[in-house]
């Protein structure tokens, strides 16, 4: 799934990799490396790189989320990985 948003500058595009637990795991179209994931929840967001998984920022998500989000980062690195590079073509 992916969810454009526009703005006067450009379209920012933000594809899906996968949800549970109440939790998004996405990225933006215009991403830098190297290779991470946003995580949003009711609570907050967060964002991790991916190899190796790493917690870089949060913003509201409750610690035992926090867990479980690494988790989830580090269970499906590789299709955040592919998806990665499917999308941005690195």
């Amino acid at each position: 799934m992916y969810i454009s948003i526009v703005n006067n500058y450009h379209t920012l595009v933000m594809p899906e990799i996968f949800r549970m637990f109440g939790m998004k795991f996405f990225f933006y179209s215009l991403e830098h490396l190297p290779i991470h994931i946003h995580v949003r929840n009711a609570d907050g967001t967060a964002k991790f790189e991916v190899n190796p998984v790493k917690l870089v920022e949060s913003h509201g998500i409750k610690p035992k989320d926090l867990v479980l989000a690494e988790a989830l980062v580090e269970q499906h690195s590789e299709l955040i990985i592919k998806k990665w590079h499917e999308f941005h073509g690195e």
